[in-house]
């Protein structure tokens, strides 16, 4: 919306930044920031009256996982809320409108539906059960749906970038790149092959993501190195002289997601705020879910969702420590680890809370600069 001030530079000349997506990214992030600080204590305060507290799982489940985490009880969830408005605004007020951005939002509101449905759930039945398994796989399957009906669909033609061309017709030949390799590994994907593609990213993005927000600040601190990370990725995707220079894949219309990642990286700050321990409010599934689900996408739309392995490495490994977990415990009837997810099994070893989540922000970290290094060692 503020974006088309740049029209208005024969008034004020200043106004022509705004043609600039760094310009406007680095506004949309402040945005975001301020947004969340403004906004963080009257939801927190609402959250607390309306009863919206954590249900944890029966102490004999979970056993000296308990102890460690009774103080937290009475700690709101749905603190998603705030993420999802901020960037919502932020992004409302200083990108480019394009079938990219469109997708991108439409991803985030749906699976915060979702993930919303399930905290709610959990509140009201004052237990961890939550949404059925399968109703958020539909939702989730139901959300791949609607993103490839946007891109590949009349609305992706009719949507136009900055400088008025089609930007959706290069989702209809979609390419997957793979880290380090310079190039296109598959191009012009069957319609059911992109279907599989979008859908185990989306659902792998967003349960990873849920599955690593266990402690306090955790999830959220790795999502600001990934949002970081990939709006750099979707600026240089966007941009022909940069992606021509890497020899990566030109999008046009993605670079306005760098102003999406740059929100989301605000609003995670702000939240980052609240949520560093001991924990004012967790995120809860409206925020894990749906920021899973928005940075998938994101990695999709950019042709780079196996390099979201990488940067994503913390939420590979939470969701790769429960799924050797369960397979281990049926096929042999032993654990590999204490607990998982794995950021468990370093608290029951002795570790404390804040050296596991400094840590795997460390990580973190580590995994981003990687990720970012495939897209000139190829």
């Amino acid at each position: 919306m503020l974006s088309y001030l740049q029209f208005a530079e024969d008034w004020f000349g200043p106004l022509r930044l705004f043609q600039f997506i760094s310009v406007r990214a680095i506004f949309a992030g402040i945005t975001a920031l301020l947004l969340g600080f403004l906004l963080g204590p009257r939801l927190i305060r609402g959250l607390q009256s309306f009863g919206a507290r954590q249900a944890f799982r029966e102490k004999e489940e979970v056993g000296k996982l308990a102890e460690l985490h009774e103080g937290k009880a009475k700690t709101p969830t749905m603190g998603g809320l705030l993420i999802f408005g901020t960037v919502f605004l932020s992004t409302v007020l200083w990108a480019e409108p394009n079938v990219y951005v469109v997708t991108a939002m439409a991803t985030y509101f749906l699976l915060t539906l979702v993930g919303f449905a399930d905290d709610y759930l959990k509140i009201s039945k004052k237990n961890s059960k939550g949404l059925p398994g399968r109703l958020k796989l539909l939702g989730q399957l139901l959300t791949t749906v609607v993103v490839l009906l946007i891109l590949l669909g009349p609305l992706g033609d009719t949507l136009t970038g900055v400088e008025g061309k089609a930007v959706g017709s290069s989702s209809k030949m979609l390419e997957l790149w793979v880290p380090f390799y310079k190039d296109v590994v598959l191009q012009g994907m069957s319609l059911i092959l992109v279907f599989i593609l979008f859908m185990l990213t989306l659902c792998g993005s967003s349960n990873a993501i849920n599955l690593t927000d266990g402690l306090d600040g955790l999830a959220i601190g790795c999502t600001v190195t990934v949002a970081l990370t990939y709006g750099i990725m979707a600026y240089a995707s966007g941009n022909y002289l940069i992606s021509d220079y890497l020899r990566i894949s030109f999008v046009p219309g993605t670079g306005e997601l760098a102003v999406v990642c740059a929100a989301l990286l605000g609003g995670s700050l702000s939240f980052l705020w609240y949520n560093a321990h001991p924990a004012e409010v967790f995120m809860g599934d409206t925020g894990s879910l749906a920021i899973g689900g928005l940075v998938g996408v994101i990695a999709l739309m950019i042709h780079q969702p196996l390099t979201l392995v990488i940067v994503g490495g913390i939420f590979v490994m939470e969701a790769g420590s429960v799924i050797l977990q369960v397979a281990s415990f049926k096929s042999r009837g032993k654990r590999i680890f204490l607990m998982s997810p794995i950021h468990h099994h370093f608290e029951l070893k002795g570790w404390k809370e804040t050296k596991v989540v400094i840590r795997f922000w460390i990580l973190s970290l580590l995994f981003a600069i990687i990720g970012l290094a495939t897209l000139k060692l190829r």
